[in-house]
């Protein structure tokens, strides 16, 4: 079963032909619609943005947040947005009645008609799911749940994830979904750092618990997309979700095998690539690198993993390629040492400078940056290894080790310059004067004494 909710844009591609657009309501419609008092649990870079999206489409919106600091750097105007969400946040935080309250009192939930939890999911040393956050979010939900509201999870997780930590719950306290409360799962997909991804030009995919859970949870989500996908059931929903990133991981994967095969058939792999996306189907372009960070791409992967070896099962495909992209960092240090070697210049003691630490260009976030674990092994290789990144003031390696910013790296010599991420900052005329540049992004190819990974 899926439906298509109407207003689909012709700015995003590849999608359904858009039903005829519904002509504007009146401001006092959308006001009082589905939606109009919503709470959004967790306030990262999921939830902040989502909030400032419900409140430009006539939401009033309580952001929960267990987190003062949190709250403070949104208050302060320290939390990582696109400049026009930070527009958003500013104009909102201004009014004198804003719509978007902030608050760390979970209380608050029962006073929303509608409830986005958006809490980070991420694994364990040993990659299995960490729902602590999810299962404390998912549970104070609950607790405040009252009749009439909908309850939409937006938070990756494994297929049944919504049944187990919402339906049954709220069974339990005698809440009956489908009748007196309203369940689905519409996962998130937000792109941070990237406007042409931004909320509002994003399709979203929702799947209720019952028919009308779906277009509850549909109509909600319709003040800040273009256009709602339904799915049959929650499942459906979060299999999709698994299924996006999956893609990616795979394709990633693959974009890196395919630069190592390159490099020794002495060919340039972005050149490759280019020439394969010019095919108008069939081709997607995925671009190798030093390995994946973020929230999504290291992580979802092994949500899906975790409950196939659960039911003694296998997916040969993508565990081969969650090892490949394990194994990516390491590869880099392994071309590190080899490049020194070949300059006559062993690791122990060379001086290693990183160029952009943050997992992608323009976002001021490092978790699970493949950087880290790069500055680790160099470190306890014995390597000199030293960052500049304008988005980062600090990087904490595997071991504990605090690196802090430098201020100018044309303050000291270095063996090698590790082009991580190519920031929008990056002065590509002092790299041009390096002896030795390694460009694990491949997209420095005018670059005099370059190497690729």
């Amino acid at each position: 079963m899926s439906q298509l909710l109407p207003a689909a844009r012709a700015d995003v591609p590849n999608r359904a032909p858009a039903s005829p657009v519904a002509p504007p309501e009146p401001a006092a419609a959308v006001a009082a619609g589905p939606g109009a008092r919503t709470a959004v649990v967790g306030l990262g870079y999921v939830g902040l943005p989502t909030s400032l999206a419900l409140v430009a489409g006539g939401a009033r919106v309580t952001g929960v947040d267990i987190s003062p600091d949190r709250l403070d750097d949104i208050r302060a105007d320290r939390a990582d947005l696109l400049d026009d969400d930070r527009e958003r946040l500013r104009e909102t935080l201004r009014a004198t009645d804003p719509a978007l309250r902030l608050t760390t009192a979970v209380a608050e939930i029962a006073d929303a008609d509608t409830v986005l939890i958006c809490v980070p999911t991420p694994v364990d040393r040993h990659l299995a799911p960490d729902l602590t956050a999810l299962r404390a979010a998912c549970a104070a939900v609950v607790a405040h749940a009252r009749p009439g509201q909908t309850i939409v999870l937006t938070s990756t997780s494994y297929v049944g994830t919504t049944r187990e930590l919402l339906v049954a719950p709220l069974a339990a306290r005698g809440l009956r979904v489908g009748q007196e409360v309203f369940v689905a799962f519409a996962p998130e997909r937000v792109d941070p750092g990237n406007d042409r991804h931004r909320q509002e030009l994003t399709p979203r995919v929702v799947g209720g618990t019952t028919p009308d859970c779906t277009a509850r949870a549909a109509a909600a989500l319709a003040r800040i997309t273009p256009l709602v996908h339904r799915l049959g059931s929650p499942e459906a929903a979060e299999m999709t979700k698994l299924l996006e990133n999956t893609f990616r991981a795979v394709n990633i994967a693959l974009a890196n095998e395919f630069a190592d095969l390159c490099r020794e058939l002495h060919l340039d792999v972005t050149e490759v690539i280019d020439g394969a996306d010019t095919k108008p189907y069939g081709f997607m372009a995925f671009q190798p690198g030093p390995g994946v960070g973020g929230h999504c791409i290291p992580c979802d992967p092994h949500y899906l993993l975790w409950q196939v070896r659960g039911q003694r099962r296998e997916a040969p495909l993508i565990e081969t390629a969650m090892r490949g992209i394990a194994a990516r960092p390491r590869r880099v240090v392994d071309r590190i040492r080899e490049l020194l070697a070949g300059a006559g210049r062993p690791l122990l003691g060379a001086r290693v400078l990183l160029a952009g630490v943050t997992y992608k260009p323009g976002v001021a976030d490092v978790r699970e940056s493949p950087a880290l674990e790069i500055i680790g092994e160099l470190v306890r290789a014995g390597a000199d290894v030293a960052f500049v990144d304008d988005l980062v003031d600090t990087v904490r390696t595997p071991d504990g080790q605090l690196l802090h910013r430098l201020a100018d790296p044309a303050d000291r010599e270095w063996d090698l310059v590790v082009v991580h991420t190519r920031q929008a900052g990056l002065d590509e005329a002092w790299l041009s004067g390096q002896p030795m540049v390694l460009d694990a992004t491949y997209r420095l190819a005018g670059l005099p004494r370059r190497e690729v990974v």
